[in-house]
């Protein structure tokens, strides 16, 4: 449907109003307008599908705010349409700013606010919608989104820490790989023609070294467009396709020290949004369905969806989710007294709780490791290049002179 851009006047309090609105025709979309007591001073149709931005993403900061800001707004009785708008001409991210003012548009041509939100999936997932839906039928809008923000800030904060713990060994290897290729392309090479121009036999490791640098020096352009071809090539294959996000998913789970980090924050993540949406009123199969598309592990997913249709012909959550390895059994457990008490929302927020502290220790531990693991790492590597360069040094005079003359 046709999308029209308008300027109205508001024929009882006088306000202008600027917004969009769909439509069949233009005369439809006046018609509308006029309906709703909006006196229509401009009207074009806009170009493009409504919903789209200009391009960009939007961060799961900027999103934590509008989220948190709206939840204050409805909390001070604000009305949607006036929060939105609002919103929209603070918001300092301009595909956030688009999105807010088609949102608000949407609403004020009546749409529900989650039925708005839906037609934006790349920002709004599909559990910000239903916790939405959720808080209109049940009248509690403002606590719902309320919980959503709070939700949102526990995941922005983990996924901080996790990028704060990997970008330190991350740049320390990039520094480590590009000084070993200067040292290689550049450095070797000289000492190479000074040993070269003895004519003598050299030490198996300064010889290994030389040779690998005229290799490099000969292909290195190849070398780089090979190794680029290999890091896309396993992207692409481990994130585009699904067999290879399968392998990944399930391989990442059982990797030393990285596994155990990737498998709690999944399961951080599981118990988090799923006592999120229990608590806001969402059927539990529904939550489920939900939860399985968000814990972002092939495996974990499958076990998720498994438990569902055993839920659905009449066992337990804890029960269900007992029969696979993936689900610890301190989690079966407290899921149990939750069921037991009622109380499986709250259980289920302690547990992600306590695995989100248990992440922090293990990065924090981790990362006090990794520091002198590269450093070690460091001096093999360019220890050992340097080393390998000056062995032909401690026997020059045999070097020089072969002969013994």
């Amino acid at each position: 449907m046709p999308s029209f851009v308008y300027v109205a006047r508001d024929t009882v309090s006088g306000r202008e109003i600027r917004s969009t609105i769909e439509a069949p025709n233009e005369q439809s979309a006046i018609a509308a307008l006029l309906n709703r007591n909006l006196l229509v001073v401009s009207i074009q149709e806009k170009v493009g599908k409504k919903g789209r931005t200009a391009g960009g993403r939007v961060s799961l900061a900027d999103l934590v705010i509008f989220t948190r800001q709206l939840a204050t707004m409805i909390d001070a009785g604000l009305p949607m349409v006036q929060s939105l708008q609002a919103l929209a001409e603070q918001t300092p991210h301009k595909v956030m700013r688009d999105i807010i003012r088609d949102v608000c548009a949407r609403v004020e041509s009546g749409d529900s606010l989650s039925e708005a939100l839906q037609k934006h999936p790349k920002v709004f997932s599909r559990l910000y919608v239903c916790m939405v839906a959720a808080g209109e039928k049940g009248g509690l809008l403002a606590e719902i989104m309320a919980r959503l923000a709070t939700y949102l800030e526990s995941m922005a904060r983990l996924r901080k820490r996790v990028k704060a713990a990997m970008m330190y060994p991350l740049i320390v290897s990039i520094v480590a790989v590009l000084i070993t290729i200067f040292l290689l392309v550049k450095v070797v090479p000289v000492f190479g023609d000074i040993y070269s121009s003895f004519q003598a036999q050299l030490p198996a490791p300064t010889l290994f070294v030389v040779n690998l640098s005229k290799v490099i020096q000969k292909n290195i352009i190849a070398i780089l467009i090979v190794a680029a071809g290999l890091v896309f090539g396993w992207f692409h294959f481990t994130r585009k396709t699904a067999v290879g996000r399968a392998f990944w998913d399930r391989l990442r789970l059982r990797l030393p020290i990285f596994g155990v980090i990737a498998h709690k924050i999944c399961l951080a993540r599981f118990s988090r949004t799923m006592a999120s949406l229990i608590r806001s009123g969402v059927p539990i199969l529904e939550v489920l369905q939900i939860v399985s598309q968000t814990v972002n592990n092939v495996e974990i997913e499958k076990a998720i969806k498994t438990a569902a249709a055993d839920i659905e012909r009449g066992e337990t959550i804890a029960s269900s989710l007992g029969k696979h390895s993936v689900f610890p059994s301190m989690i079966i457990r407290m899921i149990a007294a939750g069921e037991q008490t009622g109380k499986v929302d709250a259980m289920l927020e302690r547990v992600a709780d306590f695995l989100d502290e248990e992440i922090e220790t293990t990065l924090s531990g981790l990362t006090s490791l990794i520091e002198p693991i590269l450093i070690v790492f460091l001096g093999i590597v360019i220890g050992g290049l340097v080393i390998c360069m000056f062995l032909p040094i401690f026997k020059m005079s045999t070097i020089i002179n072969p002969t013994g003359r």
